[in-house]
């Protein structure tokens, strides 16, 4: 019988930093519509310069047409408008729009080099031959996928009506009131959970049925650009409901606002995949964002016990196994740029070894160091065995290593493939406070406290 460490070192292609690399996962994706690509932690350098390296590859090899990421819709939008080329911005200036904490996620060196690559890529495509409407077909854009953008993407849906129907702008702007735009969104759901104030539920959802169905007399302007920018204002007042339900559910026991988020981001990946669609392409998308929501939920506790789903379930269930490809990375030591709290600044942490009974020890043990490890045949079911999985947000708490960032999963039935990287980097914030000091590893570490 085959140990888990043995299947490990059969099964795993070692990273050599060649091309070739890649190969074995371009081979799974073969003609899929849909490669999500995870992270273990949202500051961790090498899982953000591999997906990029990853999605460059699928854009030039596979055809990829656009990249999903977990950020809000209209602060995605402004860097979109960037790499397609439809932006004055300056490079920094693109991503000025990511004020919300915590912003290192997308502020960084990192993505900075991918979007820089990009926006030369679509620039490349422009050929005088056939013009600007067949360069702009082609053009591949970053879009975000997030919920929490109530208040924007509300501003956002009255900016696009102002131009293109006054009257209902205003309309909108009534509707839209009852958000309270001076407040925090969760002032919004508490005030309205407890009945302080009244609902925006319901005009909410009339002002984005209002929205669709008057497309066709908003798109008599001529152009791919007039389609996409109905497409951004559609998906904005689709915030704006989903936003609204999540914000009310939040104080209420009934309804599970995981579950609530991740329908939200399916939804976005449902609705750009037909967007792309009918502009006579393929609706090819990669999606980047945490390991937690691109997973598939049914291999691990959030399935088995907790009754919570997630984008890489959802995915699967809603346009089919064969069409979908789930990928993990993980690490088992090094440095991670996150925050000690909520809303506090960020730093430049050490990521403590992983706990036994993981499978980032697992990895560790193999000695590999960096590998692709593919999980899709009957070959990985030593590796079905329930063990510990490691999840850094944007909070790290190695205090409560253990409870705080651990959980159970049965990682082929979570990911249909993993890159591990057994020591890793801290991404590099463009806005590097006094906090950022690298954290040494104690020497008396492990033996001291």
């Amino acid at each position: 019988m085959t140990t888990p460490l043995a299947c490990v070192r059969q099964l795993a292609t070692r990273l050599v930093e060649r091309p070739s690399d890649l190969d074995p996962l371009l081979d799974q994706v073969a003609d899929r519509p849909f490669v999500l690509l995870g992270e273990a932690s949202h500051g961790t350098a090498e899982f953000y310069r591999l997906r990029a390296e990853i999605t460059r590859r699928l854009i030039e090899d596979k055809g990829f047409e656009a990249v999903l990421v977990e950020a809000d819709w209209p602060d995605m939008l402004r860097l979109n408008r960037f790499v397609t080329g439809d932006s004055q911005d300056t490079l920094l200036e693109a991503f000025d729009d990511f004020q919300r904490f915590p912003q290192w996620m997308w502020r960084n060196d990192e993505v900075r080099d991918f979007v820089l690559w990009l926006r030369d890529y679509n620039a490349s495509l422009d050929d005088p031959q056939v013009g600007e409407r067949q360069q702009d077909a082609a053009s591949v854009g970053m879009y975000g996928m997030d919920i929490y953008s109530l208040h924007r993407s509300a501003e956002a849906v009255i900016a696009y009506l102002e131009g293109v129907d006054p009257e209902q702008a205003e309309r909108a702007r009534r509707g839209y009131a009852c958000l309270d735009h001076r407040g925090d969104p969760f002032h919004y759901g508490r005030n309205v959970a407890f009945g302080l104030s009244p609902s925006c539920e319901e005009a909410s959802i009339e002002l984005l049925t209002g929205l669709m169905n008057k497309a066709s007399d908003y798109l008599d302007a001529d152009g791919r650009r007039a389609v996409a920018e109905q497409f951004f204002a559609e998906q904005n007042a689709r915030v704006v409901v989903n936003a609204e339900a999540y914000y009310r559910a939040m104080f209420t026991s009934r309804v599970d606002t995981w579950n609530l988020r991740d329908e939200h981001m399916t939804d976005t990946l449902k609705e750009l995949h037909y967007h792309l669609i009918h502009q006579g392409r393929k609706g090819k998308v990669v999606v980047w964002a945490h390991n937690s929501h691109l997973g598939d939920a049914r291999g691990t506790e959030m399935g088995w016990g907790r009754q919570q789903h997630n984008v890489g379930q959802l995915a699967r269930q809603r346009f089919g196994n064969r069409q979908v490809l789930l990928i993990g990375f993980t690490t088992h030591t090094g440095h991670v740029s996150a925050a000690r709290d909520w809303d506090a600044p960020v730093q430049h942490r050490w990521v403590r070894p992983s706990l036994a009974d993981s499978y980032e020890r697992l990895f560790h043990q193999s000695g590999l160091d960096r590998f692709y490890l593919p999980l899709e045949s009957n070959r990985a079911d030593p590796l079905k065995a329930r063990l510990l999985e490691r999840a850094i947000g944007v909070i790290y708490r190695p205090e409560t290593e253990r409870a705080s960032h651990y959980f159970r999963a049965s990682l082929p039935a979570h990911f249909d493939g993993i890159f591990h990287l057994d020591e890793t980097a801290a991404v590099s914030p463009f806005d590097r406070g006094d906090a950022w000091q690298k954290e040494d590893i104690p020497d008396t570490y492990p033996f001291g406290v």
